[in-house]
């Protein structure tokens, strides 16, 4: 039997590989996946630093410092509002300000924002938050389209009998009397 013959794999029996694929793909797309993950690398360098015991041949480094309370809440806001971002995007524009904000704080209380390896992420990390919009339905845009090339078209013009020229001219009255907002420069209503 050749592969032409063959018919096609069922759904169900998807390969398992491509399937998480295809669902982390969906998952990265509908929310501000990149901003988040750097969000939550940015609050790990400043949770670790304060509390860490770094050995240099033999002799302990101990670098506790008064800030350690507050580097760890620091720390843990950042990978909680990075959490946040992935799984409420809807709050995405309050995470990424404060994610901004909690960086450039814990560059005087962290011990420079983990010696500056949060401060570059969580910057980036709070910007892409902010920035990130979700993509429209697949049917609303469609939708917008059709409107968008209906407002494109020219209007048709009716033809007046030749004796009312003068009556031609003239713009049309609305129901109140006055000129139609789309004459006068006002923007038209999109339903």
């Amino acid at each position: 039997m050749s592969s032409t013959l063959a018919e096609p794999r069922p759904a169900e029996r998807e390969n398992p590989l491509r399937w998480v694929r295809r669902v982390f793909r969906d998952f990265r797309r509908s929310r501000p996946f990149w901003g988040g993950l750097l969000a939550v690398l940015a609050g790990i360098p400043i949770m670790y630093f304060p509390y860490a015991n770094l050995s240099l041949n033999g002799m302990t480094l101990a670098m506790a410092t008064t800030g350690g309370a507050g580097s760890l809440i620091i720390g843990m806001l950042l990978i909680v509002l990075g959490l946040t971002a992935w799984f409420q995007p809807v709050v995405r524009v309050f995470a990424g300000i404060a994610t901004t904000l909690l960086t450039l704080v814990a560059i005087p209380v962290s011990n420079l924002g983990g010696f500056g390896l949060s401060v570059l992420p969580g910057l980036i990390g709070g910007g892409l938050m902010i920035a990130w919009a979700p993509l429209p339905p697949a049917d609303d845009a469609a939708g917008a389209d059709g409107v968008l090339a209906a407002e494109a078209a020219p209007a048709p013009v009716a033809e007046a009998p030749a004796g009312d020229a003068p009556a031609a001219q003239q713009p049309p009255a609305a129901a109140g009397g006055t000129v139609p907002a789309q004459q006068a420069g006002e923007p038209k209503e999109v339903r």
